[in-house]
């Protein structure tokens, strides 16, 4: 069962799981348009009160994939209780009910937030570190890692926890799809003088991990981060798209700490830290125990993300959505 069937993740690993012969169960909050082969289920809103029990008759393994993403909807009311609503009491609903109906194993994908925000001094970030979530976002997450540990130790049900750092990829959205589609229109960019290193995962890539995660005896009870293994500047990241959508790169240079300074003038510190900071991943863990690496090279997962970008301009511009 894969929950979050309809996200930018969920669809593609729907896909994957049926191309391997596998029987695929979505639980959903509203119907979609999915890969023919999957059974879809209706759920509705996540959180404590949700009835999983139509779902989960039959289920042997579930890749846990909704989530609260943001809580900036109504910016009066608390976040870390918009995020906790869904993110650790929808995720403790859920696994209390697996481990009832009889599911083996739950694959909670969670989020490098845990670990925290930026790493520094070509460090990275590994399973061992001490938690540090600074945003409500991260917190909520390592809250459910918490819930979920303290569960499988009651009832027996196999926890296995990921954490990808910024996924890319077809459907892509956010703060990518405006680098991808800046790049497209030829904006110059300030970013030539940016020597920071961030790691990213390709969707095609974490899917396979999510599914090695999912199968592999050596992984119950584990946590995993995951990459591309390939770790770029923000100005190389920039290079390569600009290359993969056959376009020249426009980046130009500008003080990293004057465009920090402005950024903070025009209250975008986090933007600008994500733009300009650092943040790596050792997957190593999970090459080692789990044999995994990852199918498909950056370079690839760019081209593909910049082929179905082409895709997507082309069908806007002719009045396609």
């Amino acid at each position: 069962m894969v929950t979050g069937a309809g996200g930018f993740i969920g669809r593609q690993l729907c896909a994957e799981l049926l191309r391997r012969g596998l029987q695929v169960r979505a639980a959903v909050r509203a119907p979609f348009q999915s890969p023919e082969g999957v059974v879809q289920v209706t759920v509705g809103d996540i959180d404590d009160a949700t009835d999983w029990g139509a779902a989960l008759g039959g289920i042997d393994t579930i890749i846990h994939l909704a989530a609260q993403m943001d809580a900036t909807k109504d910016k009066a009311a608390d976040p870390l209780a918009e995020f906790l609503k869904v993110n650790l009491l929808g995720t403790a609903n859920l696994a209390q009910q697996a481990a009832l109906a009889g599911t083996r194993r739950l694959v909670y994908v969670s989020s490098i937030k845990v670990n925290g925000e930026q790493t520094r001094d070509r460090q990275s970030f590994s399973e061992r570190d001490v938690p540090a979530p600074q945003d409500p976002y991260g917190i909520s997450k390592w809250q459910a890692e918490q819930a979920l540990r303290q569960l499988s130790r009651m009832t027996g049900l196999e926890v296995v926890i990921v954490r990808p750092p910024l996924v890319y990829g077809p459907g892509v959205k956010g703060n990518f799809f405006k680098l991808l589609a800046a790049i497209d229109k030829g904006v110059p960019l300030p970013l030539s003088g940016v020597h920071n290193l961030r790691s990213m995962v390709y969707a095609g890539n974490l899917v396979d991990a999510l599914i090695a995660c999912a199968s592999h005896p050596a992984a119950a009870g584990q946590t995993y981060l995951v990459s591309d293994g390939e770790d770029v500047s923000t100005a190389r990241l920039a290079e390569d798209i600009a290359h993969a959508l056959g376009r020249n790169s426009r980046s130009f240079y500008f003080p990293p700490a004057l465009l920090r300074a402005v950024a903070t003038l025009l209250g975008r510190t986090e933007q600008a830290d994500r733009l300009l900071g650092s943040l790596q991943v050792s997957d190593q863990k999970i090459r080692g125990e789990l044999g995994w690496a990852p199918p498909y090279s950056m370079e690839q997962g760019l081209r593909a993300t910049a082929d179905w970008y082409r895709t997507q301009r082309n069908g806007y511009n002719h009045g396609t959505p």
